[in-house]
């Protein structure tokens, strides 16, 4: 059977050994800029993943690349085959279901939190200035930019619940939604509608409406299942066929 995943690491400009805090623990970092790299799709799905290139380009040993790429292993970002080497797991429609099941679940519960107590004054000014670096990102056709304020406003939003774990729940969980989101977002009226779906989620939860908020927090997570056709018809190198 033919190989379809590329041969080689692209250009790693973004895995610099400037990006490495020489005081702390090299695993972790390795991590965090791998799965970075991924989410954004600087690595591509199905990109082969060389140990010593990585190692190279980060100025660490194998030992803690390893272990990262054994962390990304176990969220589904990167597969290993036997005596072919690692790469970035291709986009799944079955798991982007079932992480999408999950996120919304999360969401909503998050939301209705946060409705049920009322929201602090903190949480609303940090919600309103990340909207705002959200219309910017639109203004500046700045797409990956918006996909990171994205992410924060989500994550405000679990921080606002009291429950310090919920932010880092909803994070581990959408990582298999978050390729599929960047893809979205290079259309610039998909931002728009993002931003017009968060402003009235914002608005709906300081009016306590749980109803309203509900529904926008359930449209809203649904959404990027309802572009998945059309994006794997038009992406379809990044999709796996099964």
């Amino acid at each position: 059977m033919p190989d379809d995943h590329p041969s080689a690491l692209p250009a790693l400009t973004a895995l610099t050994p400037a990006c490495l805090d020489p005081a702390l623990a090299a695993g972790p970092q390795v991590f965090g800029i791998l799965k970075d790299a991924i989410l954004s799709m600087r690595l591509v799905p199905g990109q082969a993943l060389s140990e010593p290139e990585i190692g190279t380009q980060l100025g660490v040993s194998r030992t803690p690349v390893r272990e990262a790429l054994a962390q990304l292993r176990a969220l589904h970002l990167v597969e290993t085959r036997p005596s072919r080497g690692s790469f970035v797991t291709k986009l799944n429609a079955a798991k982007l279901q079932e992480a999408q099941f999950l996120r919304e679940a999360l969401e909503i519960a998050n939301v209705t939190r946060i409705v049920e107590l009322g929201m602090s004054a903190d949480v609303r000014a940090a919600i309103a200035e990340n909207l705002a670096g959200q219309a910017a990102a639109i203004v500046d056709r700045d797409h990956l930019g918006f996909h990171r304020i994205d992410d924060a406003f989500h994550g405000l939003i679990a921080d606002g619940t009291g429950f310090p774990r919920a932010a880092q729940v909803l994070h581990d969980e959408k990582a298999q939604l978050d390729r599929l989101r960047v893809i979205s977002l290079n259309d610039p009226a998909r931002l728009s509608t993002l931003h017009a779906d968060h402003t009235g989620l914002f608005d709906a939860m300081i009016a306590q409406d749980k109803a309203l908020a509900t529904e926008i927090a359930r449209d809203h997570t649904r959404a990027v299942l309802g572009l998945l056709q059309d994006l794997a018809e038009q992406n379809a190198a990044f999709f796996d066929p099964s």
